[in-house]
């Protein structure tokens, strides 16, 4: 799957007013809602709750991947949200969360399409360079760029 298609401009929100998970979550599903991804950000929501309730989201080094599989969404997003307040967030290396990068998955791509886009996520997350301007880039055509060059190498 590539990437660049289910990722754009306005689902990339780089300054984030968050300061709680909870605040986070909604300010990343209104970007979906407003793209048309979601047909009912409340049903979304639920949906995100009960995938984190089965295991944490945040990984290490400031980032958060939560996800939800869910009937109200219509077209399989990522979300890209970056907040300059530390959030608590349940994290491998038990540091706050400052970048959260957000799936919807409709049902019908919550098997092989997802689990190919947390690889191609977590392959870039691997790399120490992204995660530098995931922190820091203050552009989001240029966030957008950084997964637009990842796709072409993969």
């Amino acid at each position: 799957m590539d990437i660049t298609k289910i990722i754009n401009e306005r689902l990339i929100k780089l300054d984030l007013q968050a300061r709680t998970k909870d605040e986070a979550i909604e300010e990343l599903a209104d970007l979906l809602e407003k793209d048309g991804a979601l047909s009912s950000k409340e049903a979304f929501i639920k949906d995100v709750y009960l995938r984190e309730e089965e295991g944490q989201t945040g990984l290490e080094n400031h980032v958060a991947i939560p996800h939800g599989k869910s009937a109200a969404v219509l077209k399989t997003s990522l979300a890209i949200g970056r907040t300059a307040h530390a959030l608590e967030w349940e994290t491998l290396d038990g540091k706050p969360v400052h970048v959260i990068i957000m799936f919807a998955v409709r049902l019908v791509d919550r098997n092989t399409t997802h689990m190919k886009l947390l690889v191609q996520v977590a392959e870039m997350l691997a790399d120490e360079e992204v995660l530098e301007r995931l922190l820091h880039e203050p552009d989001p055509a240029m966030i957008m760029d950084l997964f637009a060059r990842r796709e072409s190498v993969s």
